[in-house]
């Protein structure tokens, strides 16, 4: 990879003159075009859905913005799926057309300059041609926990390294390195559009500084070796034809491997046109509204954030009635964590699990979404220990019901004590959930209230039962699950007040 976008960066700035005409500008540091978003906010120019459609109109409009003359390369290979879709090669320059939400029009270049395709691209495998988003080792916004995870990788050795974008809003980019299997992190000041890690050398460029350090010393570092290596994005839904079709025909998909059975549905892995993996949830309730649910169906789709599990679609032509998904290669957490590969893993692993669930949660809490099922079993996980939400906005479809009138099937254990005694859900009866999500996480997919059955629930919540920390739970840890477990709502934590307590803990608060 890093050898082709070196061949690219060679005569990239010769074809952007010859399409834009304007050599001096640069590409990330034009507002129009600039490709850097925070994860769950819409980039101002890209599309987003009109907020003031009519709830009953099924299709969607849209604000489509034009760009002009955005310069792209693809960072990873990808293969169409559709006609209107365009295949390409790592490397491959592209001159953007118009951005359409996560799908964007755009001609395919020849090194000279010259159109030799036209067609959709996904968005997630392009990067700006002449800005930092394009460079293979910055990898953007990522926490520390993410950071150290990537770099420990096999495939990464000592030298290994990548300039990120912290998570914690007051630090800026950060340098992180490879060093003898351990991972250290130097802050890179910015003063007055220069760069620098130290007092001594200051560069006019984030590039400037990186190749700086391949050849000189950091610290004990004796230099930078290669760039971290990264991990190849899905595309936003199944194709560009099927972004804004929430109902898809149930002869498309391939039922194969059943991956498990519940009360309320059997999950399988199947294909989407024998070609693409997907998770089919094979509903058994046949007495679902089908008009409601597809228009929840059709809100939750445009949902997109790293850590939801992303909806594809409903199949409701005939019972029984499919809800497709992305599929996760490891499971369920509760599953996992019980399981050989989970039971091993280390403190910092399981914060940035936690931590990944509460940025899915935030995104949710900010949408006015509340899940009413949060539990390590509806969290779905994936290579490199990626977590996902999963069945969010949807419980009150499939499980109400069963929920009111049948105490076995009801989550008692999850529950706030307000559902238990009024039925009530909120964003803050979902942080309850969560405190008992962090216990499954740090007991390795533990049964929460070991000893005490459903039935004994209300009463022992109410009478300010807590449950002790799980062994060798952190301090911290249990203190956040704590005040999850707050008797009044208003004075539990909200999820974006969590995200943040949780990334800064550092080793010595999980020692």
């Amino acid at each position: 990879m890093v050898q082709a976008l070196s061949n690219v960066r060679s005569f990239l700035r010769s074809v952007w003159e010859r399409l834009c005409c304007r050599s001096k500008d640069r590409v990330g540091d034009d507002p129009d075009i600039a490709s850097h978003q925070k994860d769950g906010q819409q980039d101002p120019t890209r599309t987003v859905p009109d907020k003031t459609q009519d709830d009953g109109d099924l299709e969607p409009r849209y604000f489509v913005q034009p760009v002009e003359s955005a310069l792209y390369r693809a960072l990873w290979p990808f293969e169409s799926r559709d006609k209107d879709e365009l295949s390409f090669q790592e490397g491959d320059l592209f001159r953007i057309v118009l951005r359409n939400g996560d799908w964007w029009m755009a001609d395919k270049l020849d090194t000279m300059g010259r159109v030799v395709g036209k067609g959709f691209v996904p968005y997630n495998y392009l990067a700006s041609g002449q800005s930092v988003e394009g460079e293979p080792w910055y990898f953007g916004k990522l926490n520390r926990f993410e950071t150290v995870k990537h770099l420990q990788a096999p495939e990464n050795k000592d030298g290994a390294f990548m300039v990120r974008l912290s998570e914690k809003e007051d630090v800026g980019y950060v340098l992180s390195v490879k060093d003898n299997n351990n991972v250290k992190h130097f802050k890179i000041y910015e003063v007055g559009g220069s760069f620098h890690v130290d007092n001594i050398q200051s560069f006019s460029s984030l590039a400037e500084l990186v190749e700086y350090y391949k050849s000189h010393p950091l610290a004990s570092i004796q230099g930078l070796k290669i760039a971290c290596a990264k991990i190849q994005p899905q595309p936003q839904d199944l194709s560009h034809s099927t972004v804004d079709e929430f109902e898809l025909p149930k002869e498309d998909f391939t039922l194969e491997k059943r991956l498990g059975s519940g009360y309320f549905a059997d999950v399988y892995q199947g294909t989407w046109k024998n070609r693409t993996n997907v998770a089919i949830k094979v509903l058994k309730n046949e007495d679902l509204d089908q008009r409601e649910v597809q228009l929840e169906i059709q809100m939750l789709k445009r949902y997109r954030h790293k850590h939801l599990i992303m909806l594809f679609a409903f199949c409701s032509s005939t019972p029984p009635y499919y809800i497709i998904t992305e599929l996760m290669e490891k499971g369920n957490l509760k599953s996992f964590l019980q399981g050989q590969e989970g039971k091993v893993l280390d403190g910092n692993t399981l914060t940035n699990m936690s931590i990944q669930v509460a940025d899915g949660m935030e995104f949710l809490e900010s949408q006015q979404c509340i899940h009413r099922d949060l539990a390590a079993r509806n969290v779905l996980v994936g290579e490199n220990y990626i977590c996902k939400v999963a069945d969010f906005g949807l419980a009150r479809f499939i499980k109400d019901t069963v929920y009111v009138t049948d105490d076995k099937r009801m989550p008692y254990k999850w529950c706030a004590p307000e559902t238990l005694s009024h039925g009530c859900y909120s964003s803050k009866s979902d942080v309850w959930s969560y405190g008992v999500l962090l216990y499954e996480i740090f007991s390795y997919g533990g049964l929460p209230y070991p000893g005490y059955g459903n039935g004994e629930m209300h009463s022992l919540l109410t009478n300010g039962y807590r449950m002790p920390a799980p062994p060798a739970c952190p301090d911290r840890i249990y203190s956040i699950m704590k005040l999850c477990w707050s008797t009044a709502p208003e004075s539990r934590p909200s999820f974006k007040d969590l995200h943040c307590d949780l990334l800064h803990i550092n080793d010595y608060d999980l020692e």
